[in-house]
């Protein structure tokens, strides 16, 4: 398991469009469906512990990968 703090864990919003954010790591990653992309608020955990799973990747790429996304989407 990734070692990272709780705090940081707590403390990510999804911020912006996430319609339009999850249809770009679609494309980006097109082995994500829209179940692994699904937002609720509040739950935004749960939506890195999908993308995390079906990317094979660490905390931390993932948290990059989504505030990458987020930023393209805002230009």
């Amino acid at each position: 398991m990734d070692k990272i703090d709780k705090k940081d864990r707590e403390d990510f919003k999804i911020t912006g469009d996430w319609n339009k954010q999850s249809k770009g790591l679609k494309v980006k990653f097109p082995i994500l469906t829209d179940s692994d992309l699904k937002y609720e608020k509040g739950k935004e955990n749960e939506l890195i512990t999908r993308i995390k799973s079906r990317l094979g990747k660490k905390h931390p790429q993932v948290m990059n990968i989504l505030k990458n996304q987020s930023y393209e989407t805002k230009i």
